[in-house]
């Protein structure tokens, strides 16, 4: 009978097949299985920011402008404590994907529990002093001081359901390490079902809920990603995932100093590119907001639908990560150029046809947001100049993602502050006083063109293809009888 890897996947052996959710993208046809992995994640993506614009909806009925103002200064906060997460949580899956690409569960089950541990006690931590120190964060934002009783309100629960919020999307960004998009999609529409469902339920205190104003929408937020982490979990432990621990191996979330250096070193380069993009993103509203009203409505408008135009390049930038950390880790270097091929292509479809039906449809797009006489041409305007940039964005997403795939991280983070900063910045100051407010719409073109250029240039000749991540073996306890010794407890791979 030939030689099998043990049930638990300590040792997975090369060949097996992947349990049920999981996708081996290390063999077969590229393209058609990077699309495949892709959709879920856009959907995850689509359904996030609906239930954000669902929920700011039920605000701005029940509680007015000031309660929406409120939850946007708190929301803001919650932006960067989610880089820091996702951060820990790209690192984690790049080490999930490579230890699944080369069957070593074990290896994987170590990498995300090291997450899990460091990302758990972080935003407790975190939590405990956001809630403290609420009203100081507040006023450090130069929130108004109508909206401040509510924000402090909203924000400190907020706080309190961090831990649940930060793992939901951990665990769902290990599942994708192994090549399912498909559980996360499923667990993200739990949360936002729930969350929509129950916002009003808790603001108005309809039925025995309690009246809580913008605490309730708040509470619904975190009665939702409660309950969404505990079903993932069970679903996860149900269906023996790859990623699931259990017995000896909970002792995973407490990662060793070698494996907390690897994910801290590798997930704090990439925490730091969302506070760039934050940056660059509240220094950019600083200057427009410097040509008055309308034309910061007009931005703020436009903002909202290039949300929705970067997710494509965003979702098919994290299945290529995912794929790409699969078939370094299986040795496929073969397949790591072709999946970037098909990504970019991919990206040139989706993206492109997306920002065509955009400009197309501007008016009627802009015209649902209410927009008056005043500010409908200056959005207008901006989309036509700017919104065929995320056709670069999305490359260069691709590019990056099959880097970090590998590890490099620290040249995306140097390219992205140069395009953010000197780049885009620059030029929308320097551009002024010749081309008025168009210089800032014709920035965000200009910074997407050298991000995509130097991120080429990155990827022929950066070297990032020497070297491969590996989750750093435990230690050998010093003593242990073979009565304690799990069965098999030392296959690896034989292929």
């Amino acid at each position: 009978m030939p030689a099998q890897g043990r049930h638990d996947g300590v040792g997975l052996m090369a060949g097996a097949q992947p349990r049920p959710g999981q996708r081996d993208l290390t063999s077969g046809p590229i393209a058609p299985a990077l699309l495949a992995f892709a959709l879920p994640t856009l959907g995850s993506n689509v359904l996030q920011s609906l239930n954000g614009s669902i929920n700011a909806i039920w605000v701005g009925r029940f509680l007015g402008e000031e309660a929406l103002a409120a939850t946007s200064n708190a929301n803001i906060i919650m932006f960067l404590m989610f880089g820091a997460v996702f951060g820990f949580g790209m690192a984690a899956t790049v080490l999930v994907g490579q230890s699944w690409g080369r069957r070593d569960v074990d290896a994987a089950r170590r990498a995300l529990g090291a997450a899990v541990g460091l990302v758990l006690v972080a935003s407790v931590v975190v939590g405990a002093l956001g809630w403290l120190f609420s009203r100081e964060i507040l006023l450090a934002l130069a929130t108004p001081g109508e909206a401040m009783p509510l924000a402090l309100a909203y924000l400190r629960v907020i706080f309190l359901g961090l831990p649940a919020s930060m793992l939901l999307v951990l665990l769902g960004m290990g599942l994708r390490g192994t090549g399912d998009s498909w559980t996360p999609l499923w667990f993200t529409g739990l949360s936002v079902v729930l969350d929509s469902g129950l916002n009003p339920i808790f603001i108005l205190g309809l039925g025995p809920a309690p009246r809580m104003g913008i605490a309730g929408s708040a509470v619904a937020t975190l009665i939702a990603n409660g309950v969404a982490l505990a079903a993932m979990i069970a679903w996860i432990a149900w269906r023996d995932l790859p990623i699931r621990l259990k017995g000896r191996e909970l002792r995973y979330v407490l990662p060793t100093p070698a494996l907390v250096r690897v994910i801290v070193g590798k997930g704090v380069p990439i925490g730091a590119q969302m506070l760039i993009i934050s940056g660059a993103a509240l220094a950019m509203v600083g200057v427009v907001n410097r040509y008055g009203v309308a034309t910061s409505a007009a931005y703020g408008i436009t903002q909202q639908i290039w949300a929705y135009v970067q997710m494509p390049a965003l979702a098919i930038g994290a299945a290529v990560s995912a794929m790409a950390a699969q078939n370094i880790g299986a040795g496929r270097w073969d397949r790591v150029g072709q999946v970037t091929r098909a990504g970019l292509v991919i990206n040139l479809a989706m993206t492109g046809v997306l920002v065509v039906l955009v400009v197309v449809l501007d008016r009627p797009l802009l015209r649902l947001f209410q927009l008056g006489p005043e500010a409908l041409p200056i959005a207008s305007r901006i989309g036509l100049i700017a919104t065929w940039s995320f056709v670069l964005f999305g490359a260069t997403m691709v590019l990056f993602g099959v880097v970090r795939a590998n590890g490099a991280v620290l040249g995306p983070l140097v390219i992205l502050f140069m395009s953010m900063f000197p780049v885009r910045l620059g030029l929308a100051l320097a551009l002024q006083p010749a081309l008025g407010a168009d210089a800032l719409w014709w920035s965000f073109p200009a910074g997407s063109a050298a991000n995509l250029l130097m991120a080429s240039l990155f990827y022929r000749h950066g070297g990032w293809r020497r070297g491969t991540m590996f989750v750093p073996e435990p230690p050998e306890p010093e003593e242990q009888s073979h009565a304690t010794m799990e069965p098999a407890g030392g296959l690896r791979p034989t292929g």
